[in-house]
């Protein structure tokens, strides 16, 4: 039986250089510029809050066309999320989320931000809404102000999912008791997302 080899070059190294890496980046980071995407991936802090929101204005700034915004987050800083989520509103480009992966908490409250037109997901996309966690700690009167903080954002977070959903404000308060989660077509239905698309044409 025939016993397939690999070749290599004699001294050569085919593994890529910090120079070919950042090159490579580079070019990634100027293609993204130029198709007006905007992405949105991991845990949301203010990190990646300024990032987006930089990213986000200086779009604007070039353009009025719209711009997109990929979201694949398991939530983070409500704060945070409240940032990109206003100044999505803020700025003259209009654009558009599309869901992709999971999109939870602070993440689900980004996508929310555009009009329902402009929300689409990818096909496999996760989507959860809950009420904001607190890690209270201290004097029992710290913890107190705490309880009530949360109370408060999840009924301003409650309010703009049913705003932006249609669902009335009762039932989101009560969905948003625990991890709510749903699939594509079930985020569509609740009015979370407009519509499912496949590929990048479908956008238009």
């Amino acid at each position: 039986m025939h016993t397939p080899t690999h070749t290599h070059l004699a001294g050569g190294d085919d593994k890529p250089s910090k120079a070919d890496k950042a090159d490579r980046g580079g070019l990634v980071e100027q293609l993204s510029f130029k198709s007006r995407y905007v992405m949105v991936f991991g845990e949301i802090d203010d990190k990646l809050a300024r990032g987006v929101c930089e990213r986000l204005i200086a779009l604007s700034q070039e353009s009025d066309a719209p711009i997109t915004m990929l979201i694949s987050s398991p939530g983070g800083h409500v704060e945070s999320g409240d940032a990109i989520h206003d100044l999505i509103s803020f700025v003259r480009a209009p654009v558009t989320t599309v869901g992709t992966g999971w999109v939870a908490s602070a993440g689900a409250h980004i996508f929310l931000a555009p009009p329902k037109e402009r929300r689409v997901c990818l096909p496999n996309t996760r989507f959860m809404i809950h009420q904001p966690a607190g890690g209270a700690g201290g004097q029992a009167t710290d913890i107190a102000i705490q309880a009530k903080e949360i109370i408060k954002t999840r009924e301003r977070i409650a309010k703009v999912v049913a705003r932006q959903t249609g669902q009335k404000l009762e039932r989101v308060l009560a969905d948003m008791d625990r991890d709510y989660w749903m699939d594509a077509k079930e985020a569509v239905a609740y009015g979370i997302a407009a519509r499912v698309i496949e590929r990048q044409q479908d956008l238009a």
